[in-house]
């Protein structure tokens, strides 16, 4: 996106009278745009009607000229939605083949769109509008995972499995606390995404190429018109501004991350050695040399454009680390990293929500799993600080050496006789078989926040008031 301070001439010779030739092979190679700015025609047609509308209001441009512009803007709208017009390379980018087709229509009166901006301005707003409808389809995907989750959890609030931390049995927890706890990532970035449409809800238009216009102007009916809060104030930084671009990618990185860690956990969790899920066909493939694989593709894939996203958000802060105020050549490169991070985004969310949805959860391997690894320890050692009166590191001790007898006879704890225990320590007594079981153990945590199915059920509850 160039500097749009000049005025266009002809469909090969842009420039006016500032240049003698026009631009060679290599220099309309790197300058060219519209192999991925024509994304933001939809954008640019909507911005520029909205600036002719303001125009004709403010008596700029004749209500006569207004007409033929919107009508010749729906004309060249309809041509792109069918496939029927053709980009031109030598235009650069979508603005400039936009206002040559429109000449083309229109005639004479096609000239009086660019008065009282510049491309600079008028990509801002593009781009702007763009990201902001992108984070409100981000919005709708991230409430349709939230609300599959919510199901999941809900469906199993009791169902018992192994917590883990550093990828060790831990403690008892259930599927359904496990299932909040990617309620609350999701929810987060939601939250993020809402707070990105606020901060970039601002127009553009009207700050032209860096210093505003002479023309009598009115930047909030333009913001009205194009569903904006306000227009922005300062016309130096609203050209120079990509800080919406930068945040869209950092919150797109940030729910990326939390999709991998999820795409991770389901491609362990489908492995034979875990068990606990099924994926259908549907998000699995086979092997081309052995028949029996079933392989978690679609979750991999997710994980894997953590990477791209990622990618992304670093290649744009680099751009923009050094760039001085106000509009630099080097922010044409702010779209191609924005609509990939977007499209992979996009088909992310709806794969994770698709494989929670479909997968089948295997209850019995989960609560098999459960009660490995002591995972009922730490519910003795507050047995003893609760019912013996001992000190919390006293009773840690004593658990640890109750599990080494575990460990050395080759049962669970719940399975050791009440007289080894007592040779332990005394105080034990046949109460504590009440809180060696995963069950027991998984409703004694009634703590806000805690994995007891009641407190689970209240989460659920208090989620879906909000989703």
């Amino acid at each position: 996106m160039a500097d749009g301070t000049s005025e266009t001439k002809s469909s090969n010779q842009m420039w006016g009278g500032r240049f003698a030739s026009g631009p060679d092979a290599i220099m309309e190679e790197i300058n060219a745009s519209i192999g991925f700015d024509k994304k933001l025609y939809a954008q640019d047609i909507r911005g520029s009607k909205a600036h002719a509308e303001m125009l004709a209001h403010q008596g700029i441009i004749s209500a006569d000229d207004k007409d033929k512009i919107v009508h010749g803007l729906d004309t060249i709208l309809s041509e792109i939605e069918s496939g029927a017009f053709e980009f031109s390379r030598k235009l650069e980018d979508i603005h400039m083949n936009v206002e040559a087709r429109l000449a083309t229509l229109i005639g004479p009166a096609a000239g009086r769109l660019h008065t009282a901006r510049s491309r600079n301005d008028q990509v801002a707003l593009d781009f702007r509008l763009w990201v902001k409808e992108e984070l409100q389809k981000t919005e709708k995907a991230l409430t349709g995972l939230i609300a599959a989750f919510l199901d999941r959890a809900e469906e199993h609030a009791e169902t018992v499995m192994p917590g883990f931390t550093h990828l060790q049995t831990a403690q008892p927890v259930t599927f359904g606390h496990h299932c909040m706890a990617y309620v609350e990532m999701f929810g987060r970035d939601r939250q993020r995404v809402r707070h990105a449409i606020e901060h970039l809800d601002e127009s553009p238009i009207g700050a032209a190429a860096l210093a505003g216009t002479g023309y009598p102007i009115d930047r909030h009916m333009t913001a009205k018109t194009l569903g904006f809060r306000e227009p922005t104030r300062n016309s130096i930084d609203t050209v120079s501004d990509r800080d919406f671009a930068l945040e869209f990618l950092s919150i797109a990185a940030i729910a990326a991350t939390h999709l991998s860690r999820l795409a991770e956990e389901i491609v362990i969790w489908s492995t034979p050695q875990f068990g606990f899920i099924r994926l259908s066909d549907a998000f699995s493939t086979g092997s081309s040399i052995m028949p029996q694989k079933k392989n978690p593709d679609a979750a991999e894939l997710v994980r894997a454009k953590t990477g791209r996203i990622n990618g992304s958000l670093i290649a744009l802060l680099t751009v923009m680390k050094g760039l001085p105020l106000a509009y630099s050549k080097d922010m044409q490169e702010d779209k191609e990293q924005v609509f990939d991070a977007a499209e992979s985004l996009e088909l992310a969310i709806a794969a994770m929500t698709g494989m929670v949805r479909d997968m089948a959860i295997r209850t019995d391997r989960m609560k098999a799993a459960a009660g490995s690894g002591y995972s009922t320890a730490t519910d003795l050692a507050d047995w003893l600080v609760r019912e013996a009166g001992l000190p919390f590191r006293d009773a840690h001790h004593v658990t640890g050496r109750v599990v080494a007898l575990a460990e050395s006879k080759g049962c669970d704890l719940a399975e050791l006789p009440l007289a080894e225990l007592q040779t332990i320590h005394a105080a034990i007594n046949d109460d504590v078989y009440t809180v060696l079981t995963v069950e027991a153990s998984v409703a004694s945590r009634k703590s806000y926040g805690g994995t007891a199915p009641s407190e689970v059920r209240k989460q659920i509850a208090w989620w879906r008031q909000r989703n």
